[in-house]
């Protein structure tokens, strides 16, 4: 069969399509099939290492209208590869990452995220987890050969297989059966999450009773650390006309958990993963920088450690560790990662060194029904810190730079961006982004993100209201310079 050679280099230098944050990520127009043949033939040929016995590569993807066109494109490469395509079809990420870590397969999603629908993405797994950022080099480091005959496969020459969704539903029906959920009233806010069927079957085998609200077959770009205001007043009305104990919704491949409580008040991602830590009994909690201060604040653990933003920082901390007992992390967006199995009422939850956002949602939940207390209650039970979180969108990567090239140069242009009665700099923290504590006790993060060409803008204060305050404040002043 005839082909051609083409680096993976090259196509980093004539596309935006690269590795971000967690993932590869791009324009949909340029993520064409012949530029997603090549990043999976380099993962497999560069990363996923020999095939063996088991020959079986998981792929899967959300609900992008994009996804299915790439996703083909994927199960070409995997075949040509000499492998075979378990073909999952829409299902979570975690799904498909928790089935591949379990049985020690490769797997490859095709998601953007949260990141809009004119964006779209791949994730990539090894036999033994999420790859690391030196996998990512590696990756790009690579040489692979395209077929002169076409880089897709039409969709209906790829079978689905159930497998990896009944392998999801046992792993947490059959761990949290005896938290006894039954008689919750949980509304599922469904939008276009590739969760929002798979949540219902997991709560109702649980015995809640489901409210499906806002199902939509547009894709809907939910980003858990930037709740838009018209989904903040929607859930609020939602919570006076249905009367439930909680409103659960996840971003678009559900990695990220959105968790309202009984008013429909949306939690903060870094809240939930708290939260969710101190349900399953975690000593050792990973998160990066970015998330509250109330983790270390609460005095639930024995240790944290915090990273960079990103999953890969969190699971490299995780497995850097000596041999511990219930490590857990979890960012600010929310997404929960098990770093090692967890025993609880004599079960056993396997690890997940992935974000996944079905965890934290059901351990809030049988939280709740524990402790006898509405979730708005357990928020309670937290110190007094708050977090508030924004972003500057079309706000180029060389802007983002240039940012925080003049933040560090210049200590007088903080005072530019932020309200000038907050007080002296205490410290200033640069493991991703520019981060500083003011002797107030307030805390102004300032970090281009790593999967679009956006800036984000993490405050944490004393109150909900002043949290929100500075941020809007902080990125106002931003795009008045920067405009």
């Amino acid at each position: 069969m005839a082909s051609k050679k083409i680096s993976i280099d090259s196509l980093i230098k004539t596309t935006d399509v690269r590795f971000g944050t967690s993932g590869l990520r791009g324009l949909v127009e340029q993520m064409s099939d012949e530029l997603c043949y090549a990043y999976v033939s380099a993962f497999l040929r560069a990363v996923a290492g020999d095939a063996a016995s088991d020959k079986r590569v998981v792929l899967g993807h959300d609900l992008r209208p994009s996804s299915p066109r790439i996703a083909s494109a994927c199960a070409k490469a995997i075949i040509d590869s000499g492998r075979e395509v378990m073909y999952a079809g829409e299902l979570p990420t975690p799904a498909l990452a928790s089935y591949a870590y379990e049985y020690q397969l490769p797997a490859v999603v095709v998601t953007g995220s949260h990141i809009p629908f004119n964006r779209n993405g791949i994730k990539f797994y090894k036999a033994t987890g999420e790859i690391s950022k030196l996998d990512e080099l590696l990756i790009q480091q690579a040489s692979v050969d395209l077929p002169d005959t076409g880089t897709s496969l039409p969709n209906s020459s790829v079978v689905r297989n159930a497998s990896v969704k009944l392998h999801y539903l046992k792993r947490y029906i059959d761990f949290f059966e005896s938290f006894k959920i039954a008689g919750m009233r949980v509304a599922i806010y469904e939008h276009s999450s590739v969760a929002r069927d798979i949540l219902r079957e997991i709560l109702e085998a649980l015995g809640a009773t489901v409210i499906s609200l806002g199902r939509s077959e547009e894709f809907v770009p939910i980003d858990t650390e930037a709740v838009r205001p018209e989904d903040v007043l929607q859930a609020q009305q939602w919570a006076k006309e249905y009367s439930f104990d909680a409103i659960i919704s996840t971003d678009g491949d559900a990695d990220r958990p959105l968790i309202g409580d009984e008013h429909g008040n949306w939690l903060r991602g870094d809240v939930v993963g708290v939260l969710c830590a101190k349900f399953l009994s975690a000593e050792t909690v990973v998160t990066p920088v970015s998330s509250n201060t109330l983790t270390e604040k609460s005095e639930w653990f024995k240790q944290v450690i915090r990273t960079k933003i990103g999953s890969p920082y969190v699971i490299e901390a995780m497995q850097s560790l000596p041999k511990s007992k219930n490590v857990v992390g979890f960012e600010a967006n929310g997404g929960f990662l098990l770093g090692t199995n967890v025993i609880l009422n004599n079960s056993v939850l396997n690890a997940l060194p992935t974000r996944d956002a079905v965890l934290p949602v059901l351990a809030l939940l049988s939280l709740s029904k524990q402790n006898q207390k509405p979730i708005s209650a357990l928020v309670g039970l937290l110190p007094n810190r708050y977090t508030a979180s924004d972003r500057l969108q079309n706000f180029s990567t060389e802007l983002s730079s240039q940012l925080i090239s003049t933040l560090n140069q210049d200590s007088v242009f903080l005072f530019k961006l932020i309200p000038s009665d907050l007080g002296q700099v205490v410290s200033i923290d640069h493991t991703d982004g520019y981060r500083v504590i003011l002797d107030g006790g307030d805390i102004i993060h300032f970090r281009p993100s790593g999967n679009a060409p956006e800036l984000r803008c993490y405050v944490e204060s004393d109150t909900q209201e002043k949290a929100q305050h500075l941020c809007k404040v902080c990125l106002s002043n931003l795009k008045r310079i920067y405009s």
